[in-house]
């Protein structure tokens, strides 16, 4: 029963009759609106229109408050266990020194260890561009150094002057990693 923000309630309906399902589910058949308003008056509850475009339209009798508060929290609930990915990025040059590449290297496994795909760019300036396979050598490095946590989503391509290359984390790679840290202590 998805609803939208212009379902109709009580006096709101416009039709002439009406087929009217109680509280419970239960199918009480088709009414006159007075007369289904007046079902829903003697509950206590409203009368809300939940098929518009059915031939009667459909009403039920509900607690409109209560129903509107559970749809809120079923919304929630979807969107808190909704994933979001994320895609971090780390730019290198070609010629990376072994400190500063262990560095990023530690930071692209950080990422990838929170579950974020991480887009690595190698950014060439002046005449770098006259050696691309130094950038593709990095790039090479990295993901057969990264083997074990990582898959190369996009392989290397050169756009201007950046080389990119996407890395998606491996499920599970870390929890092992994790259980041989403790076993190792």
């Amino acid at each position: 029963m998805a609803k939208s923000d212009d379902t109709r309630i009580n006096g709101e309906i416009t039709a002439s009759t009406c087929r009217l399902i109680g509280v419970d589910g239960s199918q009480l058949g088709l009414f006159g609106i007075r007369d289904a308003q007046r079902v829903a008056d003697e509950q206590g509850l409203d009368l809300v229109e939940i098929a518009p475009n059915a031939e009667p339209p459909v009403c039920r009798v509900m607690d409109y408050g209560k129903f509107k508060y559970q749809q809120a929290m079923k919304a929630k609930q979807a969107r808190k266990n909704q994933s979001k990915v994320e895609v971090k990025e780390m730019k290198f040059r070609p010629k990376i020194d072994v400190g500063d590449y262990e560095t990023k290297k530690g930071h692209v496994l950080r990422f990838l260890k929170k579950g974020a795909r991480v887009k690595i760019t190698i950014m060439f300036r002046g005449r770098e561009m006259a050696h691309p396979e130094q950038g593709l050598n990095v790039l090479e490095r990295l993901a057969e150094d990264l083997k074990p946590f990582a898959t190369v989503e996009s392989a290397p391509k050169l756009e201007g002057r950046n080389m990119l290359m996407l890395l998606a984390p491996i499920k599970g790679a870390f929890d092992t990693e994790a259980t041989e840290e403790a076993s190792e202590k």
